[in-house]
């Protein structure tokens, strides 16, 4: 069961759901992680493959510079707010948020247009 649920994750995330909503998802359904607990693991899997992916990035000229700062900024203050909100939050209301923001992201993908 470990093997299907890991390929799919894998085949899920080639698409373009990332790993991390993949991770929260089977942390919450199959394990019965409560959602904040597992959007802290996803986070602690997270920040040192995005040190990484800003790096290659950087290296390949795929990150403007100017904005960088800006976005780091923006990034770290919206981090506060989040992480106290989420604690007033119930646990099933935040599965449901979740839910909806994945819901969002999905069908937005779904209707967006590429440009190749």
């Amino acid at each position: 069961m470990l093997f299907i649920i890991s390929f799919a994750a894998a085949v899920i995330s080639a698409m373009g759901l990332g790993g991390g909503g993949i991770l929260i998802l089977y942390l919450t359904a199959f394990t019965d992680t409560p959602v904040l607990k597992a959007q802290g693991i996803n986070l602690a899997f997270f920040l040192p493959i995005a040190i990484i992916a800003i790096i290659v990035h950087l290296k390949n000229g795929l990150i403007d510079k100017k904005r960088l700062p800006m976005l780091i900024a923006g990034g770290v203050l919206g981090v506060f707010p989040g992480f106290f909100a989420a604690n007033y939050i119930s646990d099933s209301v935040l599965s449901k948020l979740f839910a909806i923001f994945l819901l969002i992201l999905g069908v937005r993908e779904l209707f967006r247009r590429r440009s190749n």
